[in-house]
Protein backbone atom coordinates (compact mmCIF):
# COMPACT_ATOMS: atom_id res chain seq x y z
CA UNK A 1 0.00 0.00 0.00
CA UNK A 2 2.90 2.32 0.80
CA UNK A 3 4.41 1.67 -2.63
CA UNK A 4 1.11 2.56 -4.29
CA UNK A 5 0.84 5.81 -2.30
CA UNK A 6 4.39 6.77 -3.21
CA UNK A 7 3.73 6.05 -6.86
CA UNK A 8 0.51 8.08 -6.86
CA UNK A 9 2.28 10.97 -5.14
CA UNK A 10 5.05 10.84 -7.74
CA UNK A 11 2.51 10.83 -10.59
CA UNK A 12 0.54 13.76 -9.18
CA UNK A 13 3.70 15.70 -8.49
CA UNK A 14 4.83 15.36 -12.10
CA UNK A 15 1.49 16.83 -13.26
CA UNK A 16 0.92 19.58 -10.73
CA UNK A 17 -1.15 21.95 -12.86
CA UNK A 18 -3.37 19.22 -14.25
CA UNK A 19 -3.93 17.77 -10.77
CA UNK A 20 -4.68 21.20 -9.32
CA UNK A 21 -7.24 22.08 -12.00
CA UNK A 22 -8.97 18.72 -11.62
CA UNK A 23 -8.99 19.01 -7.83
CA UNK A 24 -10.24 22.57 -8.00
CA UNK A 25 -13.23 21.44 -10.07
CA UNK A 26 -14.03 18.82 -7.42
CA UNK A 27 -13.58 21.23 -4.49
CA UNK A 28 -15.60 23.94 -6.23
CA UNK A 29 -18.47 21.52 -6.83
CA UNK A 30 -18.84 20.49 -3.18
CA UNK A 31 -18.21 24.09 -2.04
CA UNK A 32 -21.00 25.47 -4.22
CA UNK A 33 -23.42 22.75 -3.18
CA UNK A 34 -22.91 23.46 0.53
CA UNK A 35 -23.07 27.25 0.08
CA UNK A 36 -26.25 27.00 -2.01
CA UNK A 37 -27.84 24.70 0.57
CA UNK A 38 -26.87 27.12 3.35
CA UNK A 39 -28.29 30.14 1.53
CA UNK A 40 -31.49 28.26 0.73
CA UNK A 41 -31.82 27.21 4.36
CA UNK A 42 -31.44 30.86 5.38
CA UNK A 43 -34.54 31.77 3.36
CA UNK A 44 -36.50 28.70 4.50
CA UNK A 45 -35.62 29.17 8.19
CA UNK A 46 -36.79 32.81 8.04
CA UNK A 47 -40.14 31.71 6.62
CA UNK A 48 -40.50 28.92 9.19
CA UNK A 49 -39.81 31.39 12.02
CA UNK A 50 -42.43 33.79 10.71
CA UNK A 51 -45.09 31.11 10.35
CA UNK A 52 -44.36 29.42 13.69
CA UNK A 53 -45.28 32.60 15.56
CA UNK A 54 -48.74 32.91 14.01
CA UNK A 55 -51.82 30.75 13.75
CA UNK A 56 -51.66 29.42 10.21
CA UNK A 57 -55.20 28.01 10.38
CA UNK A 58 -56.73 31.48 10.29
CA UNK A 59 -58.63 33.52 7.73
CA UNK A 60 -58.98 37.31 7.78
CA UNK A 61 -61.97 38.99 6.13
CA UNK A 62 -61.85 42.68 5.18
CA UNK A 63 -64.74 44.78 3.82
CA UNK A 64 -64.56 46.12 0.28
CA UNK A 65 -66.69 47.59 -2.50
CA UNK A 66 -68.90 45.76 -4.93
CA UNK A 67 -67.75 45.64 -8.54
CA UNK A 68 -70.97 44.13 -9.94
CA UNK A 69 -74.63 45.16 -9.76
CA UNK A 70 -76.70 42.72 -7.72
CA UNK A 71 -80.31 42.40 -6.63
CA UNK A 72 -81.22 45.83 -8.03
CA UNK A 73 -78.23 47.54 -6.37
CA UNK A 74 -75.47 49.28 -8.33
CA UNK A 75 -71.80 48.43 -8.27
CA UNK A 76 -69.42 50.50 -6.14
CA UNK A 77 -71.42 50.01 -2.95
CA UNK A 78 -69.30 49.79 0.21
CA UNK A 79 -69.73 46.63 2.30
CA UNK A 80 -69.47 47.18 6.04
CA UNK A 81 -68.90 44.26 8.42
CA UNK A 82 -70.71 44.27 11.75
CA UNK A 83 -71.11 42.28 14.96
CA UNK A 84 -73.80 40.06 13.48
CA UNK A 85 -71.26 38.77 10.95
CA UNK A 86 -69.31 37.29 13.86
CA UNK A 87 -72.35 35.26 14.93
CA UNK A 88 -73.09 34.24 11.34
CA UNK A 89 -69.51 33.08 10.85
CA UNK A 90 -69.66 30.96 13.98
CA UNK A 91 -73.09 29.41 13.52
CA UNK A 92 -73.04 28.85 9.74
CA UNK A 93 -69.88 26.71 9.75
CA UNK A 94 -69.77 24.73 13.01
CA UNK A 95 -67.57 22.02 11.43
CA UNK A 96 -64.94 24.40 10.09
CA UNK A 97 -64.90 27.53 12.31
CA UNK A 98 -63.57 26.97 15.81
CA UNK A 99 -63.20 30.59 16.89
CA UNK A 100 -64.14 34.06 15.67
CA UNK A 101 -62.44 37.34 16.47
CA UNK A 102 -62.57 40.93 15.25
CA UNK A 103 -60.49 44.11 15.30
CA UNK A 104 -61.11 47.85 15.30
CA UNK A 105 -58.69 50.80 15.21
CA UNK A 106 -58.69 54.31 16.58
CA UNK A 107 -55.78 56.22 15.13
CA UNK A 108 -53.76 59.18 16.39
CA UNK A 109 -54.51 58.91 20.11
CA UNK A 110 -52.38 60.96 22.53
CA UNK A 111 -51.46 58.72 25.45
CA UNK A 112 -49.94 60.41 28.49
CA UNK A 113 -48.60 59.64 31.96
CA UNK A 114 -47.52 62.66 33.98
CA UNK A 115 -45.25 64.78 31.79
CA UNK A 116 -44.58 61.99 29.30
CA UNK A 117 -46.75 61.29 26.27
CA UNK A 118 -46.78 59.35 23.00
CA UNK A 119 -49.03 59.35 19.95
CA UNK A 120 -50.17 55.93 18.79
CA UNK A 121 -53.13 53.85 17.60
CA UNK A 122 -55.55 52.01 19.86
CA UNK A 123 -56.52 48.56 18.67
CA UNK A 124 -59.69 46.92 19.94
CA UNK A 125 -59.17 43.16 20.17
CA UNK A 126 -60.57 39.97 21.66
CA UNK A 127 -58.73 37.72 24.17
CA UNK A 128 -57.66 35.25 21.46
CA UNK A 129 -55.57 37.86 19.63
CA UNK A 130 -52.16 36.64 21.00
CA UNK A 131 -52.90 33.16 19.62
CA UNK A 132 -53.42 34.62 16.14
CA UNK A 133 -50.57 37.12 15.87
CA UNK A 134 -46.88 37.19 16.72
CA UNK A 135 -47.04 38.97 20.06
CA UNK A 136 -45.58 37.87 23.37
CA UNK A 137 -46.86 38.94 26.78
CA UNK A 138 -43.88 40.24 28.78
CA UNK A 139 -45.68 40.99 32.06
CA UNK A 140 -49.18 41.31 33.44
CA UNK A 141 -52.07 39.93 31.42
CA UNK A 142 -53.89 40.41 28.15
CA UNK A 143 -57.49 41.43 27.51
CA UNK A 144 -59.83 38.78 28.95
CA UNK A 145 -63.49 37.78 28.59
CA UNK A 146 -64.61 39.89 31.57
CA UNK A 147 -63.00 42.97 29.99
CA UNK A 148 -65.01 42.28 26.82
CA UNK A 149 -68.26 41.64 28.62
CA UNK A 150 -68.02 44.67 30.95
CA UNK A 151 -66.34 46.98 28.38
CA UNK A 152 -63.55 47.73 30.83
CA UNK A 153 -61.12 50.57 30.18
CA UNK A 154 -57.95 48.50 30.43
CA UNK A 155 -54.89 48.63 28.20
CA UNK A 156 -51.96 46.44 27.12
CA UNK A 157 -48.89 48.45 26.09
CA UNK A 158 -45.93 47.62 23.90
CA UNK A 159 -42.71 47.47 25.92
CA UNK A 160 -41.24 50.39 23.93
CA UNK A 161 -44.27 52.53 24.72
CA UNK A 162 -44.03 51.56 28.39
CA UNK A 163 -40.35 52.55 28.39
CA UNK A 164 -41.16 56.01 26.99
CA UNK A 165 -43.91 56.67 29.52
CA UNK A 166 -42.51 55.12 32.70
CA UNK A 167 -38.72 54.68 32.58
CA UNK A 168 -37.84 58.28 33.47
CA UNK A 169 -39.84 58.11 36.70
CA UNK A 170 -38.84 54.47 37.41
CA UNK A 171 -42.50 53.57 37.75
CA UNK A 172 -43.85 50.02 37.46
CA UNK A 173 -46.36 50.23 34.55
CA UNK A 174 -48.76 47.48 35.64
CA UNK A 175 -51.68 48.98 37.53
CA UNK A 176 -50.97 52.60 36.53
CA UNK A 177 -53.60 54.79 34.87
CA UNK A 178 -53.00 56.53 31.55
CA UNK A 179 -54.97 59.28 29.86
CA UNK A 180 -55.93 58.76 26.22
CA UNK A 181 -57.64 61.88 24.82
CA UNK A 182 -59.40 62.48 28.12
CA UNK A 183 -60.28 58.82 28.83
CA UNK A 184 -58.50 57.01 31.68
CA UNK A 185 -57.22 53.46 31.10
CA UNK A 186 -55.54 51.10 33.54
CA UNK A 187 -52.42 49.30 32.30
CA UNK A 188 -52.85 45.56 32.82
CA UNK A 189 -50.11 44.12 30.60
CA UNK A 190 -46.92 44.70 28.61
CA UNK A 191 -46.25 42.88 25.32
CA UNK A 192 -43.57 42.55 22.70
CA UNK A 193 -43.78 41.58 19.03
CA UNK A 194 -41.53 40.91 16.04
CA UNK A 195 -42.56 44.31 14.63
CA UNK A 196 -43.78 42.66 11.40
CA UNK A 197 -47.13 44.40 11.80
CA UNK A 198 -45.32 47.71 11.60
CA UNK A 199 -46.72 49.26 14.77
CA UNK A 200 -46.56 49.41 18.54
CA UNK A 201 -50.30 49.73 19.10
CA UNK A 202 -51.89 49.75 22.53
CA UNK A 203 -54.56 47.04 22.87
CA UNK A 204 -57.88 47.59 24.60
CA UNK A 205 -61.08 45.48 24.73
CA UNK A 206 -62.87 45.47 21.39
CA UNK A 207 -66.25 46.31 22.97
CA UNK A 208 -64.72 49.22 24.90
CA UNK A 209 -63.35 50.79 21.70
CA UNK A 210 -66.70 50.43 19.94
CA UNK A 211 -68.48 52.14 22.84
CA UNK A 212 -65.99 54.90 23.70
CA UNK A 213 -65.46 56.00 20.11
CA UNK A 214 -69.07 55.59 18.96
CA UNK A 215 -68.36 52.91 16.35
CA UNK A 216 -71.74 51.27 16.73
CA UNK A 217 -71.46 47.62 15.75
CA UNK A 218 -68.98 48.06 12.86
CA UNK A 219 -65.84 45.95 12.47
CA UNK A 220 -62.55 46.67 10.75
CA UNK A 221 -62.04 43.00 10.00
CA UNK A 222 -63.03 39.49 11.01
CA UNK A 223 -60.65 36.66 11.87
CA UNK A 224 -61.73 33.02 11.75
CA UNK A 225 -59.75 30.17 13.26
CA UNK A 226 -60.49 27.14 11.10
CA UNK A 227 -60.32 23.37 11.42
CA UNK A 228 -60.62 20.37 9.10
CA UNK A 229 -59.43 22.45 6.14
CA UNK A 230 -56.26 20.66 5.08
CA UNK A 231 -55.85 21.33 1.35
CA UNK A 232 -56.03 24.31 -0.98
CA UNK A 233 -59.08 22.87 -2.73
CA UNK A 234 -60.99 22.45 0.54
CA UNK A 235 -60.04 25.97 1.64
CA UNK A 236 -61.18 27.46 -1.68
CA UNK A 237 -64.51 25.63 -1.38
CA UNK A 238 -64.93 27.00 2.15
CA UNK A 239 -64.17 30.54 0.97
CA UNK A 240 -66.83 30.19 -1.73
CA UNK A 241 -69.42 29.06 0.84
CA UNK A 242 -68.43 31.89 3.15
CA UNK A 243 -68.92 34.48 0.41
CA UNK A 244 -72.42 33.07 -0.16
CA UNK A 245 -73.32 33.52 3.53
CA UNK A 246 -72.06 37.11 3.71
CA UNK A 247 -73.42 37.83 0.24
CA UNK A 248 -76.92 36.89 1.41
CA UNK A 249 -76.58 39.14 4.49
CA UNK A 250 -75.11 42.17 2.71
CA UNK A 251 -76.75 41.67 -0.71
CA UNK A 252 -73.74 41.25 -2.99
CA UNK A 253 -72.86 38.70 -5.65
CA UNK A 254 -70.93 35.79 -4.08
CA UNK A 255 -68.73 35.75 -7.20
CA UNK A 256 -67.79 39.40 -6.62
CA UNK A 257 -64.34 39.10 -5.03
CA UNK A 258 -64.12 42.86 -4.53
CA UNK A 259 -67.06 42.96 -2.12
CA UNK A 260 -65.00 41.35 0.63
CA UNK A 261 -61.31 40.52 0.67
CA UNK A 262 -60.33 37.14 2.13
CA UNK A 263 -56.78 36.49 3.26
CA UNK A 264 -56.29 32.80 3.97
CA UNK A 265 -53.03 32.25 5.81
CA UNK A 266 -53.19 28.48 5.42
CA UNK A 267 -53.34 28.52 1.62
CA UNK A 268 -50.53 31.08 1.61
CA UNK A 269 -48.59 28.72 3.88
CA UNK A 270 -49.17 25.75 1.56
CA UNK A 271 -48.10 27.78 -1.47
CA UNK A 272 -44.95 28.95 0.29
CA UNK A 273 -44.18 25.40 1.39
CA UNK A 274 -44.43 24.35 -2.26
CA UNK A 275 -42.09 27.19 -3.21
CA UNK A 276 -39.65 26.07 -0.48
CA UNK A 277 -39.71 22.51 -1.85
CA UNK A 278 -39.05 23.79 -5.37
CA UNK A 279 -36.19 25.91 -4.02
CA UNK A 280 -34.61 22.90 -2.30
CA UNK A 281 -34.92 20.76 -5.43
CA UNK A 282 -33.46 23.52 -7.61
CA UNK A 283 -30.50 23.99 -5.26
CA UNK A 284 -29.78 20.26 -5.26
CA UNK A 285 -30.02 20.05 -9.06
CA UNK A 286 -27.64 22.99 -9.53
CA UNK A 287 -25.28 21.61 -6.88
CA UNK A 288 -25.30 18.08 -8.28
CA UNK A 289 -24.58 19.31 -11.79
CA UNK A 290 -21.70 21.34 -10.37
CA UNK A 291 -20.46 18.18 -8.66
CA UNK A 292 -20.90 16.27 -11.90
CA UNK A 293 -18.59 18.69 -13.68
CA UNK A 294 -15.90 17.87 -11.10
CA UNK A 295 -16.47 14.13 -11.48
CA UNK A 296 -16.24 14.43 -15.26
CA UNK A 297 -12.97 16.29 -14.77
CA UNK A 298 -11.62 13.43 -12.67
CA UNK A 299 -12.72 10.91 -15.31
CA UNK A 300 -11.04 12.90 -18.09
CA UNK A 301 -7.80 13.26 -16.18
CA UNK A 302 -7.73 9.51 -15.55
CA UNK A 303 -8.29 8.82 -19.26
CA UNK A 304 -5.39 11.10 -20.12
CA UNK A 305 -3.28 9.40 -17.46
CA UNK A 306 -4.05 5.98 -18.94
CA UNK A 307 -3.16 7.17 -22.42
CA UNK A 308 0.13 8.73 -21.31
CA UNK A 309 1.12 5.66 -19.32
CA UNK A 310 0.13 3.05 -21.94
CA UNK A 311 3.75 2.13 -22.57
CA UNK A 312 4.35 1.83 -18.82
CA UNK A 313 1.34 -0.45 -18.33
CA UNK A 314 2.57 -2.66 -21.19
CA UNK A 315 5.92 -3.09 -19.50
CA UNK A 316 4.21 -3.89 -16.18
CA UNK A 317 2.10 -6.58 -17.81
CA UNK A 318 5.10 -7.96 -19.70
CA UNK A 319 7.06 -8.49 -16.49
CA UNK A 320 4.12 -10.16 -14.76
CA UNK A 321 1.96 -7.42 -13.23
CA UNK A 322 -1.59 -8.58 -12.72
CA UNK A 323 -4.46 -6.56 -14.29
CA UNK A 324 -5.95 -6.12 -10.81
CA UNK A 325 -2.85 -4.25 -9.60
CA UNK A 326 -3.11 -1.79 -12.51
CA UNK A 327 -6.85 -1.41 -11.89
CA UNK A 328 -6.22 -0.76 -8.21
CA UNK A 329 -3.49 1.81 -8.94
CA UNK A 330 -5.72 3.97 -11.14
CA UNK A 331 -8.79 3.76 -8.87
CA UNK A 332 -6.78 4.69 -5.76
CA UNK A 333 -5.34 7.68 -7.62
CA UNK A 334 -8.87 8.80 -8.56
CA UNK A 335 -10.14 8.33 -5.01
CA UNK A 336 -7.14 10.22 -3.58
CA UNK A 337 -7.81 13.27 -5.76
CA UNK A 338 -11.54 13.22 -5.09
CA UNK A 339 -11.24 12.68 -1.33
CA UNK A 340 -8.55 15.28 -0.67
CA UNK A 341 -10.07 18.08 -2.73
CA UNK A 342 -13.63 17.09 -1.79
CA UNK A 343 -12.69 17.45 1.87
CA UNK A 344 -11.14 20.87 1.21
CA UNK A 345 -14.31 21.95 -0.60
CA UNK A 346 -16.51 20.71 2.26
CA UNK A 347 -14.47 22.57 4.89
CA UNK A 348 -14.48 25.74 2.78
CA UNK A 349 -18.25 25.46 2.21
CA UNK A 350 -18.99 25.00 5.93
CA UNK A 351 -16.70 27.94 6.75
CA UNK A 352 -18.54 30.10 4.19
CA UNK A 353 -21.91 29.15 5.73
CA UNK A 354 -20.62 30.01 9.21
CA UNK A 355 -19.45 33.37 7.89
CA UNK A 356 -22.87 34.00 6.33
CA UNK A 357 -24.47 33.08 9.65
CA UNK A 358 -22.30 35.53 11.60
CA UNK A 359 -22.62 38.34 9.04
CA UNK A 360 -26.22 37.90 7.82
CA UNK A 361 -27.65 35.27 10.17
CA UNK A 362 -30.62 37.37 11.25
CA UNK A 363 -31.28 39.65 8.31
CA UNK A 364 -34.47 41.72 8.37
CA UNK A 365 -36.16 43.97 5.86
CA UNK A 366 -37.20 47.25 7.49
CA UNK A 367 -39.37 49.69 5.56
CA UNK A 368 -39.60 52.13 8.47
CA UNK A 369 -43.19 51.08 9.11
CA UNK A 370 -42.75 47.33 9.41
CA UNK A 371 -39.97 44.78 9.44
CA UNK A 372 -39.76 41.12 8.47
CA UNK A 373 -37.06 38.49 8.91
CA UNK A 374 -35.96 37.44 5.41
CA UNK A 375 -32.74 35.51 6.13
CA UNK A 376 -32.09 33.39 9.22
CA UNK A 377 -29.44 30.83 10.23
CA UNK A 378 -27.93 30.05 6.77
CA UNK A 379 -26.19 26.87 7.88
CA UNK A 380 -26.04 23.29 6.61
CA UNK A 381 -26.46 20.23 8.76
CA UNK A 382 -23.09 18.51 9.16
CA UNK A 383 -24.63 15.18 8.20
CA UNK A 384 -25.79 16.59 4.87
CA UNK A 385 -22.31 18.00 4.16
CA UNK A 386 -20.65 14.67 4.94
CA UNK A 387 -23.19 12.73 2.86
CA UNK A 388 -22.60 15.04 -0.10
CA UNK A 389 -18.83 14.58 0.23
CA UNK A 390 -19.13 10.78 0.50
CA UNK A 391 -21.37 10.80 -2.57
CA UNK A 392 -18.70 12.77 -4.40
CA UNK A 393 -16.01 10.27 -3.36
CA UNK A 394 -18.13 7.36 -4.61
CA UNK A 395 -18.72 9.19 -7.87
CA UNK A 396 -14.99 9.85 -8.14
CA UNK A 397 -14.33 6.14 -7.65
CA UNK A 398 -16.70 5.31 -10.49
CA UNK A 399 -15.10 8.05 -12.56
CA UNK A 400 -11.74 6.31 -12.20
CA UNK A 401 -13.17 2.83 -12.79
CA UNK A 402 -13.82 3.22 -16.52
CA UNK A 403 -10.34 4.49 -17.41
CA UNK A 404 -8.94 1.71 -15.21
CA UNK A 405 -10.91 -0.93 -17.11
CA UNK A 406 -9.55 0.49 -20.33
CA UNK A 407 -6.02 0.23 -18.96
CA UNK A 408 -6.27 -3.45 -18.05
CA UNK A 409 -7.61 -4.33 -21.52
CA UNK A 410 -4.40 -3.11 -23.16
CA UNK A 411 -2.31 -5.96 -24.61
CA UNK A 412 1.35 -5.87 -23.61
CA UNK A 413 2.57 -6.08 -27.23
CA UNK A 414 0.33 -3.17 -28.30
CA UNK A 415 1.32 -1.14 -25.27
CA UNK A 416 5.03 -1.63 -25.97
CA UNK A 417 4.56 -0.39 -29.54
CA UNK A 418 2.71 2.77 -28.35
CA UNK A 419 4.54 6.07 -28.41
Amino acid sequence: MIDICQEIYSTLRRNKMRTFLTGFAVAWGIFMLIVLLGAGNGLIHAFDKSTSERAMNSIKIYPGRTSKPFDGLKEGRRIQLNNSDMDASQHSFPDHVSDVSAMMWQGGVNLSFGQEYVNLDLTGVYPNYPRLEAIELVSGRFVNDIDIRERRKVMVLHKKTAAILFDKTHTQPIGQYLKADGVMYQVVGIYNNDNSSGDNDAYIPFTALQTIYNRGDTLYNLTLTTRNLTTEAVNEAFEGQYRKVLGAKHRFDPQDNSAIYIWNRFTDYLQTQTASTILRITIWIIGLFTLLSGVVGVSNIMLITVRERTHEFGIRKAIGAKPLSILWLIIVESVAITTFFGYLGMVAGIAACEWMDSAFGNQTMDSGMWSETIFLNPTVDMGVAIQATVTLIIAGTLAGLFPALKAIRIRPIEALRAD
